[in-house]
């Protein structure tokens, strides 16, 4: 993959830091895309110093040495996570019918980009896929013997995504209530506390309290019953979790700096169905479910082994 040329069209999206920027655009530049789409976000009035960080980033991303059609999308004033994000990755998928979204702290493998390329092209009219992610959460776990598993969850720390499934997006969630979420998540997840997480975002974002542009997409696809392509090792390491991020600011996160790892071939499970384990994996951690249930709900564990044992019971009958 040390020479893989990258046949999608890539978009990049920048802000204020010219150091991680030319780390991952380093990366595309030795994946060479024939078409490559930069949108910076502009400075905060409020923030000393942001507008010279915001120029020398974008000069950061200039020195474009190879045959490529470069279109870009610089603000002169900040808009915010929400704004800014979401209307470049609308932006780009104006132009284009699918392609690879990078920001700029999330530095991909090697065959990141062979990668999406393949998943692009092998699910392009397969409409249960709506999204291809490069991130594994997932610390060495893997999930069946393929190079892919499946999830209903959203990764975007290094993603690709076609426009039919991006068309669908509402920055603002106004299509939706809190009964629709609630209701059709926990059509997903059997975890309340998971579906009341989600709740929560939703109702964060609507109120316009959360500035993200994530959120929306994880939900949306979700209301979709989007299948998310995952890899079984990590393809992009997030380098930008210090104190000037947006929102990862501890660099003794576990979920800083993965350790990236290469795809040479792709292989695919025998079944496109997803694995609710993958998901729960995740889940569990970041909320601490299993934590919650064996301190606040006794009786749940308790209906487990019953049901168990009576499952046992029933086996036996059938081995006489």
């Amino acid at each position: 993959m040390k020479n893989y040329k990258v046949k999608s069209p890539i978009l990049l999206l920048i802000f204020n830091r010219p150091d991680t920027t030319q780390a991952v655009f380093d990366e595309i530049k030795t994946a060479k895309p024939s078409k490559l789409y930069i949108a910076a976000d502009g400075p905060r009035g409020s923030k000393p110093g942001e507008k010279e960080l915001c120029q020398r980033t974008i000069e950061s991303v200039s020195n474009i040495d190879w045959e490529c059609e470069v279109k870009t999308l610089f603000r002169d004033e900040n808009m915010g996570c929400k704004e800014a994000v979401s209307s470049a990755i609308t932006w780009f998928f104006n132009h284009e019918e699918e392609g690879i979204i990078l920001e700029d702290d999330c530095l991909p493998a090697k065959s990141f980009f062979y990668y999406c390329d393949t998943l692009l092209d092998k699910y392009r009219h397969d409409t249960r896929i709506r999204h291809i992610s490069g991130c594994n959460s997932h610390f060495g776990v893997k999930w069946g013997e393929a190079s892919i598993f499946f999830e209903n969850r959203t990764e975007v720390w290094g993603w690709a995504s076609w426009r039919r499934a991006w068309k669908d997006y509402d920055k603002d969630l106004k299509n939706y209530t809190e009964d629709d979420i609630r209701t059709e998540l926990g059509k997903i997840f059997s975890d309340s506390i998971i579906v009341e997480s989600w709740v929560g975002a939703f109702n964060g974002v609507k109120s316009g309290k959360i500035d993200t542009w994530d959120y929306q997409l994880a939900i949306i696809n979700y209301l979709n019953s989007a299948i998310c392509i995952s890899p079984n090792v990590n393809l992009i390491s997030n380098i930008g979790y210090r104190a000037d991020a947006t929102h990862s600011i501890d660099p003794n996160d576990k979920s800083a700096n993965i350790p990236l790892e290469e795809i040479d071939e792709i292989t695919y499970p025998k079944f496109m169905v997803v694995d609710k384990k993958a998901d729960y994996a995740i889940f569990n951690r970041e909320y601490k479910l299993d934590e919650y249930w064996e301190k606040y709900n006794a009786p749940r564990k308790q209906l487990k082994r019953l049901v168990k044992s009576e499952f046992k019971r029933i086996i036996s009958r059938f081995k006489h």
